[in-house]
């Protein structure tokens, strides 16, 4: 069954300056067990939350498959991973995700690239590796809640 795996708000950006000075302190609390999606805004809490700039891109999703042993959300910036979705396929799609609490409906617009950073917060490699299995941004059209654990999957192409 597919799963919610970890979810990430965080109010801050950390990946600020240059890849070899490192990141920004987290700040505590990054990794939840539960996120409040707002329609048109994203995820209450996160750094992109309400961010004109970001409407269509305020929450984004990676797939565990994707991912080298022992990496997460804290480092990879992304706020849902997802176990048993191939999120990376669902670009121009709409993705409802129900994890118990009625379903969040997701547009996915476009792919997250992976950015050079994860080379020095993940390992040597990390950043080319992740090419085209980054990730995908998204702009919620519903509210409700998600959370870590069992999710029911649903894709459209309205």
């Amino acid at each position: 069954m597919p799963r919610i795996v970890q979810l990430l708000a965080s109010p801050v950006h950390r990946y600020v300056g240059r890849p070899a000075d490192g990141p920004a302190p987290a700040p505590p609390g990054e990794l939840v067990e539960r996120v409040e999606v707002r329609a048109g805004l994203g995820i209450v809490g996160d750094r992109y939350f309400g961010r004109p700039a970001h409407r269509r891109a305020s929450v984004t999703l990676i797939a565990r498959e994707s991912l080298p042993p022992g990496a997460d959300l804290t480092q990879l910036r992304r706020n849902v991973l997802t176990d048993g979705i191939p999120v990376d396929e669902l670009v121009g799609r709409v993705l409802t995700l129900d994890s118990g609490d009625g379903p969040v409906r997701l547009r996915v617009h476009r792919a997250a690239p992976p950015c050079a950073w994860l080379d020095v917060v993940v390992a040597s490699g990390t950043w080319k590796a992740l090419r085209r299995r980054g990730g995908v941004r998204c702009a919620p059209l519903t509210d409700g809640v998600l959370r870590v654990g069992p999710v029911t999957v649903s894709v459209d192409d309205d």
